[in-house]
């Protein structure tokens, strides 16, 4: 008789970990065997607002709002100490939940979330939010930033613990209150956070994270009167879901949705660098990112050379189970993902794309788990549905270029505008690549940099606000204007009209 007791986590509500109503919990499936691992709260609509409630009554009565900068920043610097000294459970909720690599989760994820915590705790100068104007004298004015509101903050499956920090510590340092709803895909990383987030002190009803299936629950949060703004992060066509219904209340948006990003490598790159960074930035995390370069742009001198070199070490890639640290590539998030990415690989075929390598099930691992060989495409064209549409999976579609010129025609020929990589030894040409480039964020000889001190997000159909820096701070706030007449001995200079 199995007596192995599943783990089970609530709901962060109103200050504490509390049971859904309901008392419906649901099942986490570990993509690397299929395995039911936890179980997690499923909140419906009366949870949900009952998550609402709370944060409104913490905005409009609680002190969360009129506490200094230092105040609010010394709760983010604990959290971000308590990341730090729960990582290996945090490392490995991460990495059995999404599929990502436990050397991922350990050497990026954990870290990166509780450095942006950190960092955005440590931001203590009153400036930010309140700067003086000169005007004509003799009135001064003062524009201050007020934070919004309350906030629904709604992130994705594939980087669920840097995603919820990234929202998390700026929306909070504002002076917001917040309803955080991750996707039931893989969410277990932060509904680990939400106990820590409990044990940290935190004002009651100041944070409130909610874990659901419903989309009723996730609707009640979009289109409630009591939420101010929503930070969507997410696919580009429920992107376009939530800001129609969003409009209920003409509500604050920042969307930051999907991406086809072009990495360019021109012939005078360092070619064993950008051979490495094109398979990072197609191969980490199995392709599941918004910011994966899918579209590999190579100049035709060194296209033959360099596609030989690519595809040698995609094969080389060792597949395996997520919790290994010997794996360099583990599960897609479910096998409902992985089928849909093998439906876009079918149609790569049909358009006569030319299928390096790649493209089935490895038959040698556990086949409950939803695995995936690293796929590459060569010789594609731009106008190809798989060179189009986001797949958002491990599939590369390898599109040669002639000249500087047909480069940039091609990067730019996307409905999506997040991201774009620049492999050239020649700084001069690739700034003035980048420049040109209709995206959010352009990386020059690298990928995958996002440091806390500067904004990321995209444009076209890959949404609009930005995430991180102080572009990303001032989303969650809102600008009052303040003119005060300072005419010598009090007389108000508007008496003089009448």
């Amino acid at each position: 008789m199995n007596t192995t007791i599943i783990q089970q986590f609530d709901l962060l509500l109103d200050g504490k970990m509390t049971p859904p109503l309901s008392g419906k919990y649901f099942d986490c499936i570990n993509p690397s065997n299929g395995e039911m691992f936890v179980r997690l709260a499923d909140a419906n609509e009366i949870d949900m607002e009952v998550a609402i409630q709370s944060a409104r009554l913490a905005f409009d009565h609680g002190r969360w709002p009129r506490m200094t900068l230092q105040e609010r920043g010394s709760f983010l610097r604990k959290i971000g100490e308590a990341i730090r000294s729960q990582a290996k459970e945090l490392a490995d909720w991460e990495c059995t939940s999404t599929g990502k690599t436990i050397k991922h989760t350990t050497f990026i994820d954990v870290p990166t979330a509780a450095e942006t915590f950190e960092y955005f705790g440590n931001l203590q100068d009153p400036s930010l939010f309140r700067e003086e104007i000169k005007v004509k004298a003799p009135v001064s004015s003062l524009i201050e930033r007020d934070p919004i509101g309350v906030v629904a903050l709604i992130i994705p499956w594939n980087y669920p613990l840097i995603m919820a920090a990234w929202k998390m510590a700026l929306a909070l340092l504002a002076g917001n209150t917040i309803i955080l709803k991750p996707s039931s895909t893989a969410c277990v990383s932060v509904m680990a956070l939400a106990k820590i987030i409990a044990e940290a002190g935190i004002p009651k009803g100041v944070v409130n994270i909610v874990s659901s299936t419903s989309e009723q629950a996730k609707n009640t949060l979009i289109s409630h009167s009591s939420v101010d703004m929503i930070s969507f992060t997410g696919g580009t066509k429920t992107g376009e879901k939530v800001m129609a219904q969003a409009t209920k209340g003409v509500k604050k948006l920042s969307l930051e949705l999907g991406g086809k990003s072009p990495n360019i490598v021109f012939a005078d790159c360092d070619m064993e660098a950008a051979v490495g960074g094109a398979l990072s930035a197609i191969f980490m995390n199995q392709g599941q990112m918004c910011t994966a370069g899918s579209r590999l742009l190579v100049e035709d001198k060194i296209y033959k050379i360099f596609v030989e070199k690519l595809v040698a070490r995609a094969k080389q890639l060792k597949i395996g189970p997520a919790d290994s640290f010997e794996t360099e590539f583990g599960p897609l998030v479910s096998v409902a993902h992985r089928d849909s990415v093998l439906k876009f690989i079918e149609t790569g075929i049909k358009e006569k794309a030319n299928l390096a390598c790649g493209g089935k099930i490895p038959q040698e691992l556990n086949p409950q788990g939803a695995y995936l060989e690293p796929t590459i495409f060569i010789d594609a064209r731009n106008d190809m549905s798989i060179a189009k549409e986001e797949i958002f999976g491990p599939v590369l579609c390898v599109i040669p270029f002639n000249s500087i010129e047909q480069a940039i025609h091609i990067a730019n020929d996307s409905k999506y505008g997040l991201a774009a990589m620049i492999w050239t030894r020649d700084l001069e040409k690739a700034n003035q690549v980048a420049r040109r480039l209709r995206c959010g964020t352009v990386w020059i000889n690298t990928y995958g940099f996002f440091p806390n001190e500067v904004p990321f997000g995209g444009c076209k159909q890959s949404g609009f606000g930005r995430e991180l820096g102080k572009e990303g701070l001032f989303e969650y706030t809102q600008i009052k204007q303040i003119s005060i007449d300072q005419t010598p001995g009090g007389k108000s200079l508007v008496t003089s009209w009448f």
